[in-house]
């Protein structure tokens, strides 16, 4: 190992000292005299004399640039750094001797280490250690991982061009920053046939995010001693026990500017210039660049984001018009223009919305939310709630195209997740200590005992219920905000003038809905920032076996907790509010003492619309203020500290190290916002149809944000590898199909449109314009002194002898008092039909298109097909002319002879095939 020693001071100053033509400079003299002037200020001149030297001296050790991603030599590539800071406590001896075992053991894996001592460091404190990764350590851990290499350029014909293709010109980037290598035939790695692949050098054969994986692997198994009996090992017990800061791979350069090294890749700068700058929204994303630098993992998610945003524009331009048609239409609903009509509504008296403190209401003091209503309850709801039904089998099947030529062009057709199962966790080897035989690789492995899991999930899933029941708890205290605040709003917003209309569109049902909602938002907020702890904490008690398993018990938790969380508060707006009332005199109670909340008489959608905008854009400001301006300060506060340190002494493993981690969670938080927001455009979008829209805007920034932060905020992410979206592709399945039924209750049971239809082709009396005479229609009539004293208000100044409520009940003079008529039945009963019809007409349409639409082009099939042959043939015909040379030189026995005939079946088989 290659190790700075520490350094005297006074060998500093001595070895600066009989550098006699560098002491004697102006700057020195400058020092010197401006000190001496000050005698009382000679300590303090002293301590900036020694600074001075330390930092020349650093300066004429440094021949390469601070940017250099080199060993001090030049020629080894740094793959890896490790950071740590000296434990002056009881506890740093220990730290001191796991840092030993472990270098040591990386030595001795193959591994090249270099240490930058402390005083080399901006702050003096920390160490640096540098990491690289031999040719014979890559070429053996690229076998055992599979990592496939080129062995031929592909020779396969493009695709013709489209000759529309020239529309896309604007959007387009160059040709080298999409496409930065060209495309090859590979094959996973073997040492012993290291001359089949295409070697041009072993320096640059592996890339740098191939490399940073490799070294990975290496570190999260590497031993670094035994401590209470039992084998610890890996670099992320060591970074959990403050063994070590940072562990991290290089960026390649500043994403400002080039690398002044000319062996530097400058792809950070690229993907900066290029990906990372807002005023490149318009700009196609280049995705094979994002995976050569980033891995393919992250090169998915990136692709998947772009994909899922030029899909939204085709749902955001439709909703766009359903939202205008309602505007235009605005006018023309008759059941706002008789609310609103100071003989009809005006004359209409509605029973007090609370007990005793309320009092009646005329209707038209509703007039301006029911008009408003109408931009989201009209026909085009209808449409929009079927068309986003199909939009989103349509993008996951053509999702499912694209990502099959991703996995084609990124050569992943072969990659299976499975293959990762062969590759426990560190911390499951660790905190297993039985072992028993694997029945795949036949050998001894750790496992966890059955009634170990048993009792780990038996805990697990009690606390997730318990955390699924604190949800309710919350969303049940907010209802019950709703209906005790109600009251208080209703007292504070009448005029002194007792029954007049309400001023604005400020209702008091609307006052309360607002504050419900930001209330809710905040305990959301709350309760997911609490919960993600408690999911990583109960996920870790599990002990997963695999990484993969690790990501998907993750992932549902979050996901789980988070629908609850997000969409509880909808789901009561939309399917609960207004629909168990009771009416007049026999109101139902919650915990028999609250009355339950009432819908305005124009519907309850346009409640659920103000709950979904504002929980949906809160999360999309409060996410991006999360992503982007947090770890901007966070670094802006860390450089602050580096800001008196020359800019040739600040080397490139020091500027990384005070970026911030992106941690291996840190894709899983950017599929989970994608995820929740597309429950919001999907599961209530028939409420509002300008969802889509919104979630455009955001993904447009979203895009340029997450790049940004990657790129410019956080160190560089260890490459891995993913061949699809895992299980968020599941989690989306589901949600598409739990969509189509949520819209169509939303449509029949929250919307005022079924009843608006029964009442136009059943029960209109006036065929010249068939919807007057609805809003009459749909209110009862409520006898005032049947109230019993507990509903009845304490005061009634006009003497209001009947009063109106929305429902469909018999008349206090008819024999059936107050029971429900048969127009009631009719409505529910229509309800009930359209959304069978709905839910049947949409899923036979998704299901067609489904089928309709291959999963895998038939263009990328011929292409796989084509390559598997073509790189089988390679393959066959390499061995082949192995076995003749070796009969060239032996001259060979019978039996090598009936080798080579066999070899050259499986090259004639092959060719058939």
């Amino acid at each position: 190992m290659n190790r700075v020693g520490k350094k005297d001071e006074t060998l500093i100053e001595m070895g600066l000292a009989n550098d006699g033509e560098e002491s004697n400079g102006p700057l020195f003299e400058n020092l010197s005299n401006t000190d001496s002037e000050l005698p009382c200020n000679s300590e303090k001149a002293g301590r900036r004399y020694n600074l001075f030297l330390k930092q020349r001296l650093r300066i004429d050790k440094r021949h390469q640039s601070k940017d250099s991603v080199f060993f001090r030599d030049g020629v080894r590539r740094i793959d890896f750094v490790l950071a740590y800071v000296d434990d002056p406590k009881i506890e740093g001896e220990k730290k001191v001797e796991r840092r030993r075992e472990f270098e040591n053991n990386l030595e001795k894996a193959g591994l090249e280490l270099e240490t930058e001592d402390k005083k080399e460091s901006d702050n003096g404190k920390t160490y640096f250690v540098k990491i690289h990764a031999p040719w014979e350590v890559l070429i053996t851990y690229a076998e055992v991982l599979s990592i496939k290499m080129p062995i031929k350029e592909n020779d396969i014909p493009c695709t013709a061009e489209n000759p529309l293709d020239w529309i896309s010109w604007p959007f387009r980037l160059p040709e080298i920053v999409m496409h930065p290598e060209p495309d090859y035939f590979t094959a996973p790695f073997s040492k012993e046939r290291q001359e089949l692949y295409l070697i041009e050098d072993e320096n640059t054969f592996f890339s740098p995010s191939v490399r940073n994986r490799i070294v990975f692997y290496i570190l999260t198994r590497c031993p670094y001693g035994t401590e209470e009996g039992k084998k610890k090992f890996g670099i992320k017990r060591l970074l959990n026990n403050g063994t070590y800061t940072a562990a991290y791979p290089l960026h390649d350069c500043q994403y400002w500017k080039r690398a002044n090294d000319p062996k530097c890749e400058n792809e950070r700068y690229t993907l900066y210039r290029e990906w990372a700058r807002f005023p490149r929204f318009f700009k196609e994303q280049p995705l094979d660049l994002i995976r050569k630098y980033y891995g393919e993992r992250i090169g998915i998610y990136f692709a998947w984001l772009g994909f899922y945003t030029e899909m939204l524009f085709f749902a955001a331009i439709v909703g766009l018009i359903c939202f205008l048609y309602g505007a235009f239409t605005m006018n023309e609903n008759m059941s706002s223009q008789e609310i609103c009509d100071s003989e009809i509504g005006g004359k209409i008296i509605m029973c007090p919305l609370c007990d005793q403190k309320c009092d009646y209401w005329r209707l038209n003091s509703t007039c301006e939310s029911s008009e408003y209503s109408h931009l989201f309850d009209n026909v085009a709801t209808l449409f929009f709630a079927i068309f986003m039904g199909i939009w989103v089998t349509l993008f996951l099947e053509f999702w499912k195209r694209r990502q099959a030529r991703l996995e084609y062009e990124w050569d992943l057709v072969d990659f299976e997740e499975e293959q990762q199962q062969l590759q426990l966790r560190p911390e499951y080897e660790a905190k297993c200590t039985q072992k028993r035989k694997n029945p795949v690789t036949q050998e001894l492995e750790p496992y966890l005992p059955l009634t170990s899991q048993a009792i780990r999930f038996c805990i697990s899933g009690t606390t997730v219920l318990f955390w699924i029941f604190l949800i309710i708890a919350s969303m049940i205290a907010v209802i019950v905000y709703r209906l005790a605040v109600y009251a208080a709003f209703a007292s504070i917003m009448e005029n002194a003038q007792t029954l007049q209309p309400i001023q604005g569109i400020l209702t008091p049902q609307l006052a309360t809905s607002v504050t419900a909602s930001c209330l809710n938002f905040v305990i959301i907020m709350i309760l997911n920032f609490l919960y993600e702890r408690i999911a990583i904490w109960i996920t870790d008690m599990e002990i997963p076996r695999t990484h993969l398993e690790y990501e998907n018990r993750l992932t549902m938790k979050m996901f789980l907790f988070q629908f609850v969380n997000y969409y509880s508060s909808c789901f009561y707006v939309a399917f609960f509010k207004g629909k168990f009332v009771g009416y007049p005199g026999h109101y139902t109670y919650m915990f028999d003492r609250w009355r339950n909340e009432e819908c305005d008489p124009a519907g309850c959608l346009i409640e659920l619309t103000t709950q979904l905008t504002i929980i949906m854009a809160g999360k999309q400001i409060w996410g991006n203020i999360q992503e982007a301006i947090v770890p901007w300060i966070r670094n802006w506060w860390g450089r602050r500290k580096a800001s008196s340190s020359p800019e040739n002494l600040y080397s490139r493993w020091e500027q990384d190290h005070d970026l911030q981690n992106f941690g291996a969670l840190g894709l899983f938080y950017e599929y989970l916002e994608m995820v929740i927001q597309f429950g919001f455009i999907t599961l209530f979008v028939a409420s509002f149809p300008l969802a889509p829209l919104l979630a455009l805007m955001n993904n447009i920034l979203e895009i340029r944000v997450d790049s940004w932060k990657l790129t410019t905020q956080f160190r560089r992410p260890v490459a891995a590898k993913a061949h699809s979206i895992g299980v968020w592709q599941e989690i989306l399945n589901g949600m598409a199909i739990l969509s189509v039924v949520t819209n169509a209750f939303i449509v029949a049971f929250t919307s005022d449109m079924i009843p608006r239809l029964v009442y136009y082709y059943a029960y209109s009396m006036d065929p010249s314009s068939p919807m007057s005479g609805y809003i009459n229609d749909s209110l009862s009539i409520f006898q005032t002194s049947d109230f019993p004293d507990k509903n009845r208000p304490d005061i009634n100044p006009e003497n209001f002898s009947t009063c109106r409520y929305r429902d469909y009940r018999y008349p206090p003079d008819h024999e059936r008092k107050y029971a429900h008529t048969m127009q009631f039945w009719h409505i529910l009963a229509a309800k009930m039909a359209f959304i069978i019809i709905m839910e049947h007409v949409v899923f036979i349409v998704k299901f067609f298109v489904a089928w309709m639409i291959p999963d895998v082009p038939a263009e990328v099939k011929a292409k796989i097909k084509r390559e598997k042959y073509l790189t089988q043939k390679i393959l066959h015909e390499y061995e082949l002319n192995k076995l003749k040379q070796k009969l060239c030189e032996n001259r060979t026995t019978a039996s090598m002879e009936k080798e080579v005939i066999a070899t050259e079946g499986r090259v004639e088989l092959s060719e058939v095939m």
